[in-house]
């Protein structure tokens, strides 16, 4: 037996092992994964000494994961395998707002605000005022979506990323009776992703930066329709053509309007300046 046959002889067996499996979903992932798993071992001829360097790292990786951080999300971030799972499972309808990467900061239980209400809630930067709709791909108005935001303050972090358990930068409401919504928090600015980890060391050792560029967090649910995961992204931002997770998309990079400080049209004073942004959500029905 020559030495292919012997290395393709292990693959085939483990290959075979799960053959058993009753779901057979579950049998179509592991033995894809069994193949693809072992041909990159092969491809790259894995010596007994990376394997476990691999093995050491993704260790690292679990030891860094609680739950305020989740390294592997991150992992997957900076390996553009969140982005390819994204396109994958993107909207069919081409009028849909296009999806983006989760990221690793989205918490449940964050506060709910009326609209018009404030998530930043004592996060720091300049106010920012955002409005828009949401509605259906046939045109249709969606009362009562839930959406839910969360962001970096302007010094980069996020409010996990602070000791204590204050909620901060993050927040949800429902959609008016026309679709519509309205909130105010604070304009996000560009950020490294958490580099001080596994994930951090990896980007170091390829000669990649950790860089973000400044974007708000959607999480969009209404009934009948596909819940949208999304950014969006501030027009003019140096890091929008080398994102450290890859999950810039043209459509969702909007400008970012200044203002003077003053009343702003829904009768809230500012003494300092402020902007606004308006983004409209539209949602694929479910088939």
């Amino acid at each position: 037996m020559t030495q292919q046959e012997r290395e393709e002889a292990v693959t085939d067996e483990v290959v075979a092992s799960f053959a058993g499996t009753k779901d057979e979903r579950l049998r179509e992932i592991v033995q894809s994964l069994t193949r693809h798993l072992h041909a990159f071992a092969r491809d790259v001829r894995l010596t007994q000494e990376e394997w476990e360097a691999g093995i050491g790292f993704l260790t690292r990786v679990g030891h860094t994961t609680d739950d305020k951080r989740q390294e592997f999300i991150l992992l997957s971030d900076v390996l553009g395998l969140s982005m390819l799972t994204v396109g994958i499972n993107a909207p069919a309808s081409p009028g849909a707002t296009e999806s983006t990467v989760f990221g690793p900061f989205f918490v449940e239980g964050a506060p709910e605000v009326p609209i018009g209400g404030d998530i930043a809630r004592g996060a720091k930067g300049t106010p920012c005022r955002v409005t828009g709709s949401v509605r259906s791909t046939d045109g249709s108005p969606l009362a009562g979506a839930r959406i839910e935001v969360w962001e970096a303050d302007e010094d980069g972090f996020y409010d996990v990323q602070y000791d204590g358990d204050r909620s901060a930068g993050r927040g949800w409401l429902r959609s008016g009776a026309d679709g519509e919504y309205a909130f105010w928090s604070v304009r996000p600015s560009p950020y490294p992703i958490p580099d001080d980890g596994p994930v951090g060391d990896l980007l170091a050792a390829t000669g990649r930066g950790p860089m973000r560029p400044a974007h708000l967090h959607f999480k969009v649910d209404a009934p009948g329709h596909r819940t949208l995961i999304t950014h969006v992204f501030a027009a003019g931002d140096p890091y929008l053509d080398r994102d450290a997770v890859f999950g810039v998309k043209e459509s969702l990079v909007v400008e970012f309007a200044e203002h003077p400080a003053g009343a702003a049209p829904d009768g809230r004073v500012l003494d300092t300046a402020w902007t606004s942004l308006n983004f409209d959500i539209v949602l694929e029905a479910r088939p």
